[in-house]
């Protein structure tokens, strides 16, 4: 059966903005990259090439952090276009968040029972798991900060020793914040394969531009239910 929003015409609404695709891709380039080098420098199982001379951990620490700031700047960046973003667009998902009817409608959508009616780019589900995403990314940054300070003594790592040190009283000692650095990293590898899955899915589910949006920054919606958006 075709469903009966593939007989409406649909409107191009503009989404994200350049700086929220940019950030969205950069921050999945850094977290891939933190993944891949912090599961290594955990386990070391290559053997560096051409022998003990190569510096092979010392690449990948580099790398690690190297995309560990990358990922501490996109945060903060993001945070600020959260709050003072000309663009409403993701602010207007919290009143959703606040509607148990949009809960319920939201997830008798996701069962194939009626359709997906938000205010904002997100419905509830997906903006509280974002948003609980965004809480292990601050603590992965405040733990691997922690870490580094504790590794390296000049310059940043200095200037950040006093908030390592309160962290790691916070977390009950080194060996604490280290081990949740270490165990949240598969909340990543969790929420990639969601995540991708859920986006495809959510764009044949509803039949609109799920995947694209974030890389043209548009979206369609029937023009019938425009005001929803």
């Amino acid at each position: 059966m075709i469903p009966e929003t593939d007989h409406l015409p649909h409107s191009r609404d503009y989404v994200f903005s350049p700086a929220i695709r940019v950030f969205h891709w950069l921050r999945a380039l850094a977290i891939i990259i933190l993944v891949i080098t912090g599961f290594y420098i955990a386990w070391p199982f290559m053997m560096p090439y051409g022998g003990s001379d190569n510096l092979q951990q010392g690449w990948f620490r580099f790398a690690h952090l190297i995309f560990g700031f990358v990922l501490c700047g996109i945060t903060l960046a993001r945070f600020y276009l959260y709050f003072f973003s000309k663009s409403d667009v993701e602010r207007r998902s919290w009143q959703d968040v606040m509607n148990i009817n949009s809960w319920i409608t939201q997830l008798k959508s996701y069962v194939w029972m009626g359709k997906l009616h938000k205010k904002g780019v997100y419905g509830p589900l997906q903006y509280m798991t974002y948003l609980a995403t965004t809480g292990v990314i601050v603590v992965m940054c405040v733990t691997g900060i922690a870490l580094h300070a504790n590794v390296y003594h000049d310059g940043f790592a200095e200037l950040m020793m006093p908030f390592a040190e309160w962290v790691i009283v916070c977390f009950g000692g080194l060996a604490p914040v280290r081990e949740i650095h270490h165990f949240l990293t598969w909340v990543f590898v969790i929420f990639f394969f969601v995540h991708v899955y859920m986006a495809i899915w959510s764009g044949i589910r509803f039949r609109h531009n799920s995947v694209d949006s974030i890389i043209s920054g548009y979206d369609y919606h029937p023009i019938k239910n425009k005001k929803d958006h």
